[in-house]
Parts: C-alpha cells; sequence; structure tokens
C-alpha cells in the first residue's frame, strides 16, 4: 500500500500516463468517467494513494475513506439530481476487476434495486 504502482491502472490513469475524462480531482482523490458506463452518469471515484481495496482500509485511512465519499455526495448531488447510487467492489467475488480502491457514482436514470 504505497503513494503509486507501476503496475496499476488506476495509479497510471491517476500519473497522467492513460487519458481520462476526469470530473474532480484535488490533493487526495481523482474521479473520472468509467470506460464502460453502467448508467448515464458512471464515475469512479479514487483515492491518488494506492490501496488495493476496501479490505485494506485501516483505522490510519478514516479521513482519506471520509473524503472519498464526501467527494462523490459531492459529485453526485451536482450530477445526479434525481438520485444516485454508490457501490465498493471489494475482491474477485465481489466484483472488482483493478486492484485499487474505487467508489463507482452512478445515475442519471431509475437504477434498479439491488438484492
Amino acid at each position: 500500500m504505497g503513494a503509486i504502482s507501476d503496475h496499476c491502472l488506476f495509479c497510471r490513469i491517476i500519473a497522467g500516463g492513460i487519458p481520462s475524462r476526469r470530473s474532480y480531482e484535488d490533493d487526495r482523490v481523482v474521479a473520472f468517467a468509467d470506460i464502460k458506463p453502467a448508467a448515464p452518469v458512471h464515475l469512479l471515484v479514487v483515492p491518488r494513494r494506492h490501496l488495493a481495496s476496501l479490505a485494506d482500509v485501516t483505522d490510519g485511512d478514516r479521513d482519506l475513506i471520509a473524503h472519498l465519499v464526501l467527494v462523490a455526495s459531492r459529485l453526485g448531488q451536482a450530477t445526479c439530481p434525481g438520485g444516485w447510487r454508490l457501490v465498493v467492489n471489494v475482491g474477485q467475488e465481489g466484483g472488482q476487476t483493478v486492484d485499487h480502491l474505487h467508489v463507482h457514482l452512478m445515475g442519471g436514470r431509475q437504477l434498479g434495486a439491488l438484492g
């Protein structure tokens, strides 16, 4: 769990090595459009610091995780006034396909119920 991983797709996007359509960035997180959107609005909110998954978060990451969710909420309010969904996939069985913690922000239409 370091600053940047050369082998991580999202770390390379954050570093600017891979183009993205960014909608927000600050010193702790970056938000960009998902390349395979599941909704009209589908953003990924990603910490700049490499954390493989939510399962790797420690007590020392509380402020970062709070900031991640706060940014996702503000982006949701700005882009999806009718409502939005936040999803964090953890591990292969949980649907995580990139080993870098990220929050999916989806909205822009009626989303079906989960579960």
